[in-house]
């Protein structure tokens, strides 16, 4: 639970620290406000999201290496 608890805060704590809400994010990486949402607040666990879905939400928040996202 803690790794969870620490992974959905850090996908927060990247969006703030770039300014964004989180349907900015939404617009930017294609993702629905609701899963940026859910996955933030651990409604949606961050570490049973798609590859695809991780590289979308790495390429708009500028993310180099996925491993900062999880």
């Amino acid at each position: 639970m803690e790794r969870k608890d620490s992974s959905t805060s850090r996908l927060r704590s990247l969006r703030e620290k770039r300014g964004m809400s989180q349907n900015a994010l939404a617009m930017k990486s294609g993702i629905a406000a609701n899963r940026i949402s859910d996955t933030e607040t651990g409604r949606r666990d961050i570490l049973n999201i798609s590859l695809g879905t991780a590289i979308k939400l790495a390429d708009a928040l500028e993310v180099k290496d996925l491993r900062e996202l999880v």
